[in-house]
């Protein structure tokens, strides 16, 4: 097994070398966990959401939503990512039934353009579907004039958390988590453009296609896609 310590800490980090089949979390974490060369240091937290803004919010219409099927439901957020020098900041969508991430985009600034950048990703990988709700919180990036046209193009009512309750975006706080602890902090990034190469590989490559979730019937998002798809071909034919 190869590791990189870094300069900065006693964090030890493992590279993609390692990376095997993902049974409820990544390999490379397993593997650090099994070895207890996972020494993780402690993060400094920086709040990526400002619900202190002029624009219109919308109340929660997700929270006794009961999703039935792919593209019912899109859930979006923002977090921070540390770079060597600075920091950046992620926005991701995914979609709730099969649990995929659709859309990301990784910017050093958190204006409105990150999320729609992430949206508009995802209006490219999925077909929108009637009736289909977008959930957020309230901050400033997902209540501007230019995020909440994009979503009224496409048809797609707004939902908004209650201010101050993370909770209300459970899907999206934990895949953030997941990130976080299965790729971000295992990496030092030296710009954005490497964050979004390595964030994206592992969003692409493992989140999407080999991490496995409870939720999902211990499937992955694109085996559980799978599934779906083959049934309803069998049910046509």
């Amino acid at each position: 097994m190869v590791i990189a310590v870094s300069r900065q800490s006693c964090t030890t980090r493992v590279t993609r070398s390692t990376t095997s089949t993902c049974c409820g979390s990544c390999g490379r974490v397993t593997y650090c966990r099994e070895d207890n060369l996972l020494c993780l240091r402690k993060r400094r937290f920086i709040a990526t959401t400002d619900s202190n803004h002029s624009f219109l919010t919308y109340p929660n219409l997700a929270a006794n939503l009961n999703v039935t099927d792919i593209g019912k439901l899109w859930v979006a957020d923002i977090t921070y990512v540390r770079l060597s020098r600075q920091f950046s900041y992620l926005a991701a969508v995914l979609d709730v039934f099969s649990r995929r991430c659709i859309g990301s985009s990784i910017r050093e600034h958190l204006r409105s353009s990150l999320a729609i950048a992430a949206l508009e990703m995802a209006f490219s990988q999925r077909e929108v579907k009637s009736g289909l709700l977008h959930h957020s919180d309230r901050g400033s990036q997902y209540a501007s004039g230019d995020y909440i046209k994009a979503l009224d193009q496409h048809g797609i009512q707004p939902s908004m958390s209650a201010k101050g309750n993370p909770y209300d975006n459970a899907n999206a706080e934990g895949f953030m988590k997941t990130l976080k602890y299965e790729e971000v902090y295992l990496w030092e990034y030296e710009n954005a453009e490497e964050a979004q190469a390595s964030i994206g590989w592992f969003i692409e490559k493992i989140y999407n296609r080999r991490r496995l979730h409870s939720a999902l019937g211990y499937r992955s998002p694109a085996d559980f896609k799978r599934s779906l798809t083959n049934k309803q071909s069998f049910t046509v034919a």
